[in-house]
Order: structure tokens, then sequence, then C-alpha cells
């Protein structure tokens, strides 16, 4: 047997699968199995928010003030429509405590988008 062959063989086959497993991980969208799970957990998160959005929306109906209320939203920055939305309570899901923040941010892009 030739050992020097063998070793460039062991030695090219280690290198090529480095490089394959940089190119997969860094630009072929690889992702290990704990990544992916916190991945498809947010994507979660981000459609039961949304959902939730309709019923913040359905609370803001409720309000009696919701015209007045809805133009000072609308004069806030984007990234403080959300905050605006959870100081008024409409966030606060039946059964909850306190505004959800994800859920607020959904219904201030439902209202923005309805009005």
């Amino acid at each position: 047997m030739d050992w020097d062959k063998i070793k460039l063989g062991g030695w090219s086959a280690l290198g090529g699968a480095a490089v394959l497993a940089l190119v997969g991980f860094n630009y072929g969208g690889w992702v290990t199995s704990g990544t992916a799970a916190a991945m498809a957990k947010e994507i979660a998160a981000d459609a039961v928010a949304e959902r939730l959005g309709t019923i913040c929306v359905a609370q803001f109906n409720r309000d009696s003030d919701k015209g007045d209320k809805l133009k000072e939203m609308k004069g806030k920055d984007s990234w403080d429509k959300g905050r605006y939305i959870e100081k008024q309570s409409w966030a606060i899901m039946p059964g909850e405590d306190k505004p959800d923040s994800k859920v607020a941010d959904a219904c201030a892009k439902h209202l923005t988008e309805k009005a």
C-alpha cells in the first residue's frame, strides 16, 4: 500500500468536508436542529400574534373614542404605535393580565392598513 496516497486522500476528504460544511452553513441555508426549532417557534409566535391582532382590532372598535385615538395613534412613529395600543389596553387578550407587545404591533399594523 502507498501510505502517502492514502494520507493525501484522507486529508483531501477532510478538507473537502470542511469546505462543504462551511459553504453549506454560511451560504447554503443549512441550520442545526436547535436553530430550526428556534425559527419555528418564532414563526409560530408571530402567526399567533397576527391572529390575535384581529381581536385587538375588535377591542379597539368597541372603544367610544376610537376615532380620536386612531388619529392620535397615526401621529406616532411606527415603532411607537404598538406601545400606544398597549397603553390603551386593546392588546390585553381575554384571560390575560397584561398586553402582549407582538399583538399590539400586529394590531397597529391592522389599524394602519385599515384606515
